[in-house]
């Protein structure tokens, strides 16, 4: 015997709100980072859309450069939102200006997940652990130097990782009261040109330097560059990125003093946002809206086991 069951209007809208809400499938991706001319930026893509392709073999994926122009990067934006993608990944050009722009692609109902660098006003933030790369690059130093020397901090533009990486170190140096800084506030700009032209005045002012703790990959080559000019050596330099240059650098016999860098996974970095961004999507809040990656520490020793930026990871 079948049995009517009648149910109120308001019952029906109790069964129907607790009724949870179906996952959101994730067809289409916008990712927009610094330049794709940069390998750190080439391997985030290829994560990117390694991960987004694991979740779903048909994805639509839409990866371009703002050429480190926000302008542009705005415009890459609205282009994403006119598309309707369901989740942006990317790297903010300016981590507050961009805060608008997040918000107009949330209020059409695009998860965005920033990577590298957190950007306000973003639903999560997957990026490298910076205190305990710059603390790796430095315990490093400081045991090479059995706890005593002259050694110099070069710090860099001032953004979140830059001050970071300085913070991890100088709580490393602060344990050992026979390491004296010589200098921790000159800006190599982070790049090779930067630390070589900062690198020429230490030389000149120091007549003794055990160590340098540069706090990216192109200031340590061109810390290494003045030094080779001056004919100085002896000099332990350290740094963090574990970029492609960095790798040549640490297999380099005619390089010796670039020792150890600590290195950041652009690869698996953007595998994490992806994966954090379809966590999202199914309603799955993160626990903390910015996730830490540990860094690992690339010295000559241990240098032909490392993955770099370039190797073939999608195995």
């Amino acid at each position: 015997m079948l049995k009517t069951i009648s149910f109120t209007g308001a019952a029906v809208a109790l069964v129907l709100s607790s009724a949870p809400s179906p996952a959101k499938e994730l067809k289409s991706i916008g990712i927009s980072l610094g330049s794709l001319g940069n390998p750190f930026f080439v391997a985030l893509s290829k994560g990117a859309e390694f991960e987004a392709r694991k979740t779903n073999p048909n994805v639509k994926v839409t990866t371009v450069g703002f050429e480190y122009d926000l302008g542009k990067q705005v415009t890459q934006i609205d282009n994403f939102i006119a598309a309707g993608v369901d989740l942006i990944l990317l790297n903010p050009g300016d981590p507050k200006a961009i805060g608008p722009a997040i918000k107009k692609a949330q209020a059409a109902g695009i998860i965005v997940v920033a990577v590298d660098t957190a950007a306000e006003g973003a639903d999560a933030t997957v990026t490298t652990n910076n205190v305990q790369a710059g603390e790796i690059a430095c315990q490093y130093v400081a045991d090479k130097l059995g706890g005593k020397g002259d050694v110099i901090i070069e710090n860099g533009p001032q953004v979140s990782a830059v001050i970071d990486r300085v913070v991890g170190c100088k709580n490393v140096f602060a344990k050992y009261p026979g390491l004296k800084v010589l200098s921790n506030d000159q800006d190599g700009k982070g790049s090779r040109e930067g630390g070589l032209t900062v690198a020429q005045g230490y030389l000149t002012r120091f007549s003794k330097i055990d160590a340098v703790f540069a706090i990216n990959d192109p200031q340590a080559i061109g810390t290494d560059l003045a030094a080779r000019q001056q004919q100085r050596s002896g000099i332990i330099i350290s740094s963090v990125d574990g970029a492609p240059d960095i790798e040549a650098a640490l297999k380099d016999p005619a390089s010796p003093q670039i020792q150890a860098s600590a290195s950041q996974d652009p690869f698996f970095m953007a595998r994490r946002a992806v994966q954090v961004g379809v966590g999202i999507l199914d309603g799955q809040k993160p626990a903390s809206t910015v996730e830490l990656l540990p860094s690992k520490l690339v010295t000559r020793e241990n240098i032909a086991e490392y993955k770099g930026w370039t190797s073939d990871r999608s195995q």
